[in-house]
């Protein structure tokens, strides 16, 4: 049986929110390890604090946004290195920086970790998740800090409504009515937001309880987010 590939995008809160979030990335490990008997995994890493503190150190330094964002894309590699690392993968490969590369190295293993593949002005690492989900013609998994899609952000408000289905256009709409900065804080960012919608996606947004990603993956019944149709 043919391996289906999976597109995963792995937020930088989850990672690095402070300190290396270990406890929760040995689970994140043991749960993908388990699923590569049915799955090839591309994952894009986010920047987390690393690259939330390089922003701000420029942004306060009234450096350009291209520059902001180029400080982050450069955090977000060298967390998908770490990543690489963390799963014994072998150190002197290194990470992918283009499409074709990503190829090469699946047709060879079972998981791929990459950060950010080029420079693109207004994207984050979700940007790359979407094309790359579109380029792989598969579904897209979000993981991030929250359970899923809320009207408001739910570690800020304790009213905040779980939303457990929406539209990609609908989705669309919500994730355009902010204004785009480098290091910005919504589960996915606008350009992955029209990437998704434009190509159909069907793009789930998980949090970090690796119980419901291990049942997406099976079948099973799950909390978290569904963008399709």
């Amino acid at each position: 049986m043919q391996k289906r590939v999976v597109v995963l995008s792995l937020g930088g809160s989850l990672i690095i929110p402070d300190k290396v979030e270990i406890n929760f990335l040995k689970k994140f490990k043991e749960i993908i390890k388990k699923n590569t008997k049915n799955y090839k995994f591309i994952i894009v890493c986010g920047g987390g604090s690393i690259a939330r503190k390089y922003i701000y150190a420029l942004r306060e330094s009234g450096k350009s946004e291209e520059l902001q964002s180029l400080s982050g894309i450069g955090a977000t590699r060298m967390n998908a290195r770490f990543m690489s690392y963390f799963f014994s993968q072998n150190p002197w490969k290194g990470i992918p920086h283009k499409m074709r590369q990503i190829k090469k190295y699946l047709r060879k293993q079972d998981i791929v970790f990459c950060g950010a593949l080029e420079y693109h002005q207004k994207q984050t690492s979700d940007s790359t998740s979407a094309e790359i989900a579109s380029h792989f013609k598969t579904d897209f998994i979000n993981l991030t800090n929250v359970q899923g899609l809320h009207d408001k952000n739910p570690l800020e408000h304790k009213n905040a409504k779980f939303i457990p289905l929406i539209s990609w256009k609908d989705f669309n709409k919500m994730a355009s009515k902010k204004a785009f900065k480098p290091g910005q804080h919504f589960v996915l960012d606008q350009s992955a937001s029209k990437i998704i919608m434009e190509n159909k996606i069907t793009t789930y947004i998980l949090g970090p309880d690796m119980k419901q990603l291990n049942n997406l993956l099976n079948g099973k019944k799950f909390k978290g987010t569904i963008i399709q149709g």
